[in-house]
């Protein structure tokens, strides 16, 4: 009997809030390693894109994210894992803070950074979509959010 093996990427989303010229990160634990990231996670079963990415920063930020545009869509194959990231990145402002909230486990703190902190710290990045999409923010690229389409049976 043969085994056929379906490849799917992992989707996930990612969110980009800058403020007073500073960006919100996340200092987590993966692999074994302190890292740096944007706020970013799974797409879970049956939720939006936009969703995930306001809910992924509250858990992840204590910040409640309010998406604006879409920054863009990154597909990037890890390279030891066998595992392809798909990420929908997103623009947008933080409102409300919850600083009492906890924070997933795997956060250690959230950061404001300015984007030469943010490049100074490069061996730091979970991955090199973290610069990717600060070097696309900065350069304007920005992309409705009618973009995507939710569709319903």
């Amino acid at each position: 009997m043969m085994l056929i093996m379906i490849w799917k990427p992992n989707v996930v989303v990612a969110a980009i809030v800058e403020r007073d010229g500073k960006f919100l990160l996340v200092e987590e634990m993966a692999g074994g390693e302190l890292v740096l990231n944007q706020p970013a996670g799974h797409l879970d079963e049956g939720e939006s894109l936009m969703d995930a990415a306001v809910r992924e920063t509250l858990e992840e930020t204590a910040w409640h994210f309010v998406p604006e545009a879409l920054l863009g869509v990154y597909r990037w194959p890890h390279p030891t894992k066998g595992i392809t990231y798909l990420r929908f990145a997103f623009i947008g402002h933080v409102t409300r803070h919850e600083p009492e909230r906890s924070l997933d486990r795997e956060i250690v703190r959230t950061l404001w950074l300015t984007p030469e902190e943010i490049r100074a710290e490069r061996s730091r990045h979970r991955s090199p979509q973290v610069e990717r999409c600060l070097n696309d923010y900065l350069a304007g690229q920005r992309y409705p959010l009618n973009l995507l389409a939710e569709l319903e049976n």
